[in-house]
């Protein structure tokens, strides 16, 4: 066998995924390794050693390498990420209360300059002089810069003029609002930056040690990453803009998801260990959301499959509801390390640890639970308050018992906010060591997960009275748990795309009845217009009880593991550009799009010159991003009402769309 070999990889919050694919024979070979968060090249070279070894030479057929992850969604979704100054340029102060933006800078930066453009491209004057002042301590305050400005989509000049001004003096990686997006909102590209800003170094040390083992095996082929909306850019590309990884995951999942099914209308959900991820083909597409990818709390300007992300997976946290007579367990949205999985990498230090807490005559509140540092370099620590550089140091690369760790309530706070940085991870009871508890996976420490039930099911609920009576009674909860707040995300993802609001899942009496099946003189069901297609390593485990909850046929493909990797290679480049013009006085043509911008006196003139520079660009971008015969397609919106028998031109907008297979490395 000579044919070409697509090499895909995967890195998820538990698991990173390999497969390779050949166009003759589909995917030939999979594999999974453990995601190492202190160093993201064992994890990749663990999965892909394993795909390789399965075929003799394949190394020298490989000549395409792309990738997947959804490590920046769980950023987000977990609230992390590293601190970045904000730069405003020509924003009013109100500004950053709008679109959630001052409750994601939380206390990072902000530096605001005047400047700034109108909706023609017309400038108010810049000062850089604010920057220039703040520039000699910022690289000690953040690890990243992003910079808005009012109506850079239309006159990116002045972002430009201030991202110059950080490169020559300082060494900090910046993004401009104007690279992200052309659509207008100031306050939401302005939070869409920051995000990227946030998320550069993170997903610059996944590429960067994917592409450092690869190059260590001989690897010559071109590294491409997945986007949001399931298209394909080059890594260098990725690294610019690492935001438009955002949903790069599970958008390749549901490529994946049309491929190995072949089904054109579907519901995907992909279950992994931090996020369940739903979304839904239609007539062989993904649908596109329109207003921009939401992530956790975030609505940004990403454009991305209309995917609805759910702090739920085989490791999400479990805690006890207050308040509750009964024992009130709930799932998400933070991620733990299982215990199962950190007693199969330390055996000996987390099960002594769990066997003394239960030894011990009253339960602790702070039992079960362990922490460790994420292995992040100790630059990402920069910032913290005494407080949390204390307690900090304490915590070591191997798990410590909390109750060993804290000394004081406050504690608690302290250590959330590491978490929350992205420096700690805490080690609990999950999903995952239910399904270990009651025999349905075994690839960890049996005994840790049944260890870390038993200390969990002595909890006491509102009436006094333990969880549960044994681990597997325990297990049996969580699972039946885990199998309605599944069902429910599901409802709640396809009501919000059929626009049915005012309902929610979890708490509609009405759809608890249909779920249960209640009996009454009048009964309510509850059906999906299309199967359900589950993905995930898990699936197979979890997703047969809930399609009988939704009462639904449901597909859980071969290589349903790894979809993701499968998505990862079989997608295309694609990219947009669009140019705009306006009139901003009678006779005379704005036309602005990208970093140029023209005056034209003649109407159709202007439109000519905007579809031309509108195709240009997306040709350009589309080869950068790898693309080799990009095709180009271009659409338009003009705004032209007729006001007193005359034409008058408010906005026309012409976007061009280029597309087509990535380059491969030829043999």
């Amino acid at each position: 066998m000579t044919s070409p070999l697509y090499l895909g990889i995967d890195t998820g919050g538990t698991y990173t995924d390999a497969v390779l694919y050949s166009e003759s024979d589909g995917v030939v070979a999979s594999a999974k390794a453990l995601t190492t968060r202190h160093d993201l090249a064992v994890g990749v070279a663990g999965a892909v050693d394993a795909v390789l070894s399965e075929i003799g030479g394949a190394i020298s057929r490989i000549s395409l390498v792309s990738l997947s992850t959804t490590l920046a969604t769980n950023a987000l979704v977990e609230g992390q990420g590293e601190r970045a100054a904000l730069v405003m340029i020509g924003f009013a102060p109100a500004d950053l209360t709008r679109d959630g933006l001052a409750e994601a800078l939380g206390g990072d930066p902000v530096i605001s300059l005047p400047g700034g453009h109108d909706v023609h491209g017309r400038e108010t004057p810049l000062d850089l002089e604010p920057l220039a002042a703040r520039l000699a301590q910022l690289p000690n305050e953040v690890s990243a810069v992003a910079i808005a400005g009012y109506f850079a989509v239309r006159n990116p000049t002045h972002e430009i003029a201030a991202r110059d001004l950080v490169r020559a003096r300082t060494s900090l990686p910046v993004t401009c609002s104007h690279d992200l997006s052309s659509r207008l909102g100031g306050p939401r590209r302005a939070l869409t930056t920051l995000l990227n800003a946030r998320l550069i170094s993170m997903v610059s040390r996944l590429i960067s040690a994917t592409g450092g083992y690869l190059s260590g095996r001989g690897i010559a082929a071109p590294l491409m990453v997945v986007r949001g909306d399931g298209a394909l850019i080059t890594a260098d590309e990725a690294l610019l803009r690492p935001i438009e990884t955002i949903l790069s995951g599970p958008a390749a999942s549901l490529v994946g998801a049309r491929h190995l099914t072949g089904l054109d209308n579907a519901v995907v959900s992909d279950v992994g260990g931090t996020t369940t991820d739903i979304a839904v083909l239609d007539q062989g597409r993904p649908r596109l959301d329109a207003n921009g990818a939401t992530v956790g709390r975030y609505r940004t300007m990403v454009e991305a499959v209309a995917m609805h992300t759910f702090g739920l997976g085989g490791d999400s946290e479990l805690r006890l509801e207050d308040g509750g007579l009964q024992a009130g367990l709930v799932l998400g949205p933070r991620r733990l390390m299982p215990l199962s999985l950190a007693g199969h990498l330390w055996p000996d230090l987390v099960e002594a640890a769990l066997e003394r807490q239960l030894r011990a005559p009253f339960p602790g509140r702070l039992d079960g639970r362990l922490a460790l540092r994420t292995g992040l370099p100790e630059a990402m620590a920069a910032g913290l308050s005494a407080q949390e550089a204390a307690l900090y140091e304490k915590i070591e690369s191997q798990p410590k018992p909390l109750d060993a760790l804290l000394s004081g309530t406050s504690q608690r706070a302290t250590l959330d906010r590491l978490v929350a940085r992205g420096l700690v991870l805490i080690a609990g009871f999950t999903p995952s060591d239910a399904m270990h508890v009651l025999g349905r996976q075994d690839q960890w420490n049996v005994a840790a997960a049944r260890l870390g039930g038993e200390i969990f099911a002595r909890r006491k609920t509102g009436s006094g009275r333990p969880v549960a009576e044994t681990p597997v009674a325990l297990a049996e909860l969580v699972s039946a748990r885990l199998t309605r707040q599944s069902a429910e995300a599901v409802i709640a993802a396809l009501m919000a795309d059929d626009g049915i609001s005012g309902v929610d899942p979890a708490t509609s009496a009405l759809i608890d009845r249909a779920l249960k099946r209640t009996a009454g003189l009048v009964r309510f069901g509850l059906s999906l217009d299309r199967p359900l297609v589950a993905l995930g390593a898990s699936a197979p485990v979890h997703y047969p009880a809930i399609a009988e909850m939704l009462d639904v046929e449901s597909f859980v493909p071969a290589h349903a593991g790894v979809a993701n990797a499968v998505g990862a290679v079989v997608g295309q480049v694609r990219q947009s550009a669009a140019v705009f013009v306006t009139e901003p006085e009678e006779g005379r043509f704005a036309v602005n799009g990208g970093v140029e911008n023209h005056l034209v006196e003649d109407r159709d003139a202007a439109f000519a010159l905007a579809r031309q520079l509108a195709r240009t660009q997306a040709g350009e971008a589309a080869r950068r991003s790898g693309a080799e015969a990009p095709v180009i397609e271009i659409s338009e919106q003009i705004e032209m009402p007729v006001i007193e028998g005359m034409e008058k031109l408010v906005e026309a907008r012409f976007t061009a769309t280029a597309s087509g297979r990535p380059r491969i490395a030829r043999q």
